[in-house]
């Protein structure tokens, strides 16, 4: 069901926890498939310095998720809002069809840390 790159990213998940403080954090959730995902950011200077998850769910959430943080890291918030749920599946290599709700809910977490993150900032 799953690839090679998609099984590495699940068994050896990178950026699991979440930062403490963090400058954004967003959570999401599919009610239909039960995963829940959250999203912690450091950001210096509208630069992503570091990016953490937590996420409840399947193979494909997890992997998504790892493989999410780890392309923000090091971009500007700007970079990060135009990462795309398709560009995390081609990171991957793929996932099944009805998988790729998860890579979604990942481009949503991204954004809505950097939508918090300027919330904060504004205040």
């Amino acid at each position: 069901m799953y690839n090679e790159k998609v099984m590495d990213a699940f068994k050896n998940p990178k950026n699991v926890g979440e930062i403490e403080n963090p400058d954004g954090i967003g959570t999401v959730g599919n009610e239909s498939c039960g995963d829940i995902m959250q999203i912690s950011l450091r950001i210096e200077n509208d630069v992503i310095t570091d990016a953490k998850f937590k996420t409840f769910g399947c193979a494909a959430a997890i992997a998504t998720s790892s493989t999410a943080t780890e392309m923000i890291k090091g971009m500007t918030i700007e970079e990060a809002l135009k990462v795309t749920n398709k560009q995390v599946i081609e990171t991957l290599g793929g996932l099944p069809a009805q998988k790729i709700h998860c890579s979604v809910l990942a481009e949503e977490a991204i954004k809505l840390a950097i939508d918090n993150y300027r919330e904060k900032q504004a205040k």
